[in-house]
């Protein structure tokens, strides 16, 4: 696990939480990895999970369990909740843990986040790496707002995915839940055409916890029609999500197309430009 992790306020206060952070850092994994057949099972009824932050895993997937959804599908955005806890404390104005994407934020109150806008991984190269991104956007978080978790998925990233979105960003009132939650949306943003390349889950990754489930591994370019009737598909998941408490706030992205859900009225004018999509996982950008 590789996190990147920040903190503004008191400096003993910094100090002292990034002291707790390690200390808890160190031995997570083996936590997980204690656990792994367990959480790489199909998500049942009942938790037979041990550990705080696989026990967290299940939860934010519980909600799904009528589907195929293993823990594994929030152990980014669980796992950045667990370090981020460490920053819950007096005298930490802010504080943000990404894991790969998928981000926990503490707000003291009064206090916000502008999150960086990248909607395109496929159209990042070199000297945009060396020189910097231009972004797309921005959203502003602020402390007001039930919203203390950002997560991305797609086929595009380090996780496998069902649907053929470029990205689905989710906020949510947790990052664990905020992981499972942009999964399942990504998952249905889909479309059936003989030029998408998928393959079992296990040919891609030998440890995969998909199994035999295809996998997307590469989309062509589609008709606009196609992605606009696959991004609708996203788009009604997410909203029956957002309904049921589950996500804040979903952006989709999909070959040069955006949607999202309702913006809530918390949100009015946090989003600039409207139809970007915030990109956490390749590297957000905060202020």
């Amino acid at each position: 696990m590789d996190l990147i992790l920040q903190a503004e306020g008191a400096r003993d206060a910094v100090t002292h939480a990034h002291e707790r952070a390690w200390q808890r850092f160190e031995g997570l994994l083996q936590e997980l990895v204690s656990e792994l057949p367990g959480l790489r099972a199909p998500v049942g009824d009942r938790c037979a999970l041990q550990g705080v932050v696989a026990r967290r895993m299940w939860a934010a997937c519980s909600p799904y369990r009528a589907g195929f959804i293993t823990s594994m599908a929030a152990v980014a955005g669980a796992v950045a909740q667990e370090i981020l806890a460490c920053y819950d404390q007096q005298g930490i104005d802010r504080a943000w843990v990404n894991n790969g994407g998928d981000i926990a934020l503490h707000l003291a109150p009064g206090q916000s986040v502008t999150v960086g806008v990248y909607a395109d991984i496929a159209a990042l190269n070199a000297a945009q790496l060396r020189n910097g991104l231009v972004l797309d956007g921005q959203i502003r978080i602020d402390s007001a707002m039930p919203v203390r978790g950002v997560a991305t998925s797609g086929w595009r990233g380090r996780s496998q995915s069902l649907g053929i979105a470029d990205s689905v960003t989710v906020l949510a009132r947790t990052a664990a839940q905020a992981d499972a939650a942009a999964t399942i949306v990504a998952n249905a943003v889909n479309v059936q055409d003989a030029r998408i390349e998928r393959m079992p889950a296990w040919l891609v990754r030998d440890d995969s916890d998909l199994g035999a489930i295809p996998v997307t591994v590469d989309v062509p370019d589609l008709p606009e029609e196609q992605v606009r009737r696959a991004l609708q598909q996203g788009l009604q998941k997410a909203q029956e999500l957002q309904s049921s408490g589950l996500l804040w706030f979903a952006l989709l992205a999909c070959q040069g197309q955006f949607l999202a859900t309702a913006a809530p009225p918390a949100l009015a004018g946090a989003v600039w430009p409207p139809q970007a999509v915030m990109k956490s996982e390749v590297g957000s950008v905060f202020a």
